[in-house]
């Protein structure tokens, strides 16, 4: 073979060669310090769009779950509420069952009178003052009064529990009001203070209470007579209407409580969804340590034995100088 100083090929292979592992190298350095099979798009081009996919995916997930969470904590507000006033509502009967009772004289129809005046107040603050993040919880009535509620619009509340666009990624949900006036503790059309209706029963005539108008609807409704009622008479009317709206706030609850139960179910069904899609993300761009440091280990004997050869490469055109020098 002929000895050439012009190109030495050895020592250029064995640089590519030590180039080559040196990449090698790098790539699985930053494998092992990232933790990540996929550092650029170079490292798997279709890897990269996939994981993108499913990294939006998780991250709108997740987001959906804490919504739901949110949601549940807004229902569980509003049907602390709801609970508070049928506690309210449950005296308030226990008041008219003690107003029906004849032993009572004025005094003590007045107390009792007073006493479901201020509870009636309690209902009204209550449901003008529950709030969730700054916002008032109640607004307007039930779509389906109670008998002597008002009528009007419930508030409506719509929770993102999905991370996309089409409808069932939206749960909405409606608030009744659970003022007197919704629950028909009070008579509007009397013209009547808010709160007066329910409470006057007890120690007013009924012919005082009913609008002249409304006594023979009343007096058929009822079945009785407003000319020849007594004052436990207007305590079992109030007895009446209590029992009415402890029935539709009852129903009211009951819907809250399904709502809340099936953000429970969401919650859960999303936390399975995030996690999967995680793994399957983790599957695509987590590095395998194990693999990862075995390659690491093997390219550095071969960086070891690459720069050896480059140096011997490069010693053997020394050996021309010998053959000048003799």
């Amino acid at each position: 073979m002929a000895l050439a100083i012009g190109t030495n090929n050895a020592a250029l292979n064995a640089a590519a060669s030590a180039s080559r592992v040196n990449r090698v190298m790098e790539t699985s350095m930053a494998r092992l310090s990232t933790g990540k099979r996929i550092n650029s798009a170079s490292d798997d081009a279709a890897g990269v769009a996939i994981s993108s996919r499913l990294s939006a995916e998780i991250r709108g997930t997740d987001q959906a779950i804490r919504n739901s969470l949110d949601g549940q904590a807004l229902i569980d507000t509003a049907e602390g509420a709801h609970k508070e006033v049928e506690n309210i509502l449950q005296r308030m009967r226990e008041i008219a069952v003690q107003a029906a009772n004849d032993t009572n004289n004025s005094v003590d129809r007045a107390n009792l009178s007073g006493e479901m005046e201020a509870l009636t107040n309690e209902i009204d603050r209550i449901a003008a003052t529950t709030t969730w993040a700054g916002q008032s919880l109640f607004s307007g009535g039930s779509e389906d009064p109670i008998p002597g509620g008002s009528e009007g619009t419930s508030k409506e509340y719509s929770f993102q529990i999905g991370s996309g666009t089409a409808s069932p990624n939206q749960l909405r949900v409606n608030i009744a009001e659970i003022d007197t006036t919704a629950l028909g503790l009070n008579n509007s059309e009397n013209g009547s203070t808010p709160t007066a209706f329910i409470y006057m029963l007890i120690d007013t005539d009924l012919a005082s209470v009913i609008p002249a108008a409304d006594h023979a609807e009343f007096e058929e409704f009822f079945n009785m007579t407003i000319a020849d009622s007594t004052l436990a008479d207007g305590a079992v009317v109030a007895l009446r209407f209590i029992d009415w709206s402890v029935e539709g706030l009852n129903i009211k609850r009951a819907s809250l409580g399904s709502v809340s139960n099936r953000l429970s179910h969401t919650i859960n069904n999303l936390t399975n969804i995030s996690s999967n899609l995680s793994a399957a993300k983790g599957g695509i761009e987590d590095a395998d340590f194990a693999r990862e440091t075995t390659n690491l280990a093997k390219n550095q004997i071969l960086q070891q034995a690459s720069t050896a050869m480059l140096a011997q490469a490069n010693t053997s055109k020394q050996n021309v100088l010998s053959l000048l020098q003799g």
